[in-house]
């Protein structure tokens, strides 16, 4: 039997509690063996984004938050492959080094009201299950999903790396929105 490993794309910029505890739910939910958080290197939507950090900073931060998580691994796989990052190259190249991992794509509902405009969209809905969490604002009709695709029924967690790094610039405390491994290293967002 596959060890099914869902893969969690985003830029992590940074890491934050909401990640993780959204990615444990999933585990559970999905029925998934491990959650790799794919730390891309530029995203697609995201081209001209002036606050990202470093993507060896964000892939440190992202091990670091991680470490006593061992079902939920910080991933690199994308630094590796041509840019920008789209899903489908990197599910492709994947399933071709893991041919014994099953891999399912975790995305908000935020993103699968956008999914036909994602690069090889039929491809993706057709050769990988997808699994859909929910996002504020975006409501998401279960009964209407293709059958490959599951809607899991997770906490909304408030929280988002941009407010983050506002707060962090700002001087206001986000103790509670990152993990206690990485709250000294996200200093480095006062300097952006």
């Amino acid at each position: 039997m596959k060890k099914r490993v869902g893969i969690y794309g985003g830029s992590f910029n940074p890491i934050h509690k909401g990640h993780i505890a959204l990615a444990k739910q999933i585990l559970k939910q999905a029925r998934l063996d491990e959650v790799w958080f794919m730390v891309s290197p530029l995203n697609p939507f995201k081209v001209a984004d002036a606050d990202l950090l470093d993507d060896h900073l964000r892939l440190q931060m992202t091990q670091k938050a991680l470490a006593s998580e061992p079902r939920l691994l910080a991933c690199d796989y994308e630094f590796h492959l041509p840019r920008p990052s789209y899903t489908w190259d990197t599910l492709q190249a994947l399933c071709r080094d893991y041919p014994d991992y099953e891999f399912v794509l975790l995305i908000g509902a935020d993103n699968w009201v956008k999914f036909d405009r994602w690069y090889h969209s039929a491809d993706l809905l057709q050769n990988f299950q997808i699994v859909v969490y929910p996002r504020e604002n975006s409501p998401i009709d279960a009964d209407t999903l293709p059958s490959n695709v599951l809607l899991v029924n997770t906490k909304l967690y408030r929280m988002s790396s941009t407010d983050i790094r506002q707060r962090i610039r700002e001087g206001r405390p986000i103790k509670r929105l990152v993990p206690a491994a990485i709250l000294d290293d996200v200093a480095v967002y006062r300097k952006i």
